[in-house]
């Protein structure tokens, strides 16, 4: 995978395009480069031998490609139950299409891999949302998400608006939570 795009980037900021059925080849090729690059990045030996951060997603716009379309590899939500990742594919003109009044965030704050530093406080997201998506086939998907993967969708589709995570973070007090946020450890 080609060097992640560095936060100060133009293409970061804009609304990326659509992508358009039946996929080209090439991006369906990058959509799979993007997921193998998320498998590399959660292989502890691996991402040692790359010098890579872990990720658990990967939007266009982050490896130069101003497409709707992300990878999402988001592990065990309980790995002592279950090996299989939580969700594992790459989505296409993605959509929220719900989301709950209550707010959720995680509790140490978000990260991204286009942004080197981190950016500290409380990034403050729906808890749970429906999300509306093409596959790689075309086909029309909806996947309902709550807490940590619903956090992670939400941070991907933002990538596609031209949002950045630390966008949301409240400048005068960055930490600044209501009692009735869930917090995610």
């Amino acid at each position: 995978m080609e060097d992640i795009i560095r936060d100060g980037d133009p293409i970061l900021r804009a609304q990326a395009k659509p992508v358009v059925f039946p996929l080209d080849p090439s991006t369906l090729e990058l959509g799979r480069r993007m997921l193998e690059f998320l498998e590399v990045s959660q292989d502890k030996e691996k991402n040692e031998t790359y010098h890579l951060r872990p990720g658990v997603g990967l939007a266009g716009p982050q490896v130069d490609h101003s497409l709707q379309m992300t990878a999402l590899l988001i592990p065990a939500i309980k790995p002592e139950e279950s090996t299989e990742p939580f969700f594992k594919g790459i989505v296409f003109n993605p959509k929220i299409t719900r989301e709950s009044v209550k707010r959720a965030a995680l509790e140490a704050g978000e990260g991204c891999l286009s942004k080197d530093e981190d950016v500290p406080g409380i990034v403050l997201r729906a808890d749970k949302i429906t999300v509306d998506y093409d596959n790689e086939k075309g086909q029309h998907c909806s996947i309902r998400l709550k807490d940590y993967p619903a956090i992670v969708f939400q941070h991907e589709i933002d990538h596609l608006r031209g949002v950045m995570y630390y966008d949301h973070i409240n400048e005068l007090d960055p930490w600044a939570v209501a009692d009735d946020v869930v917090l995610i450890k």
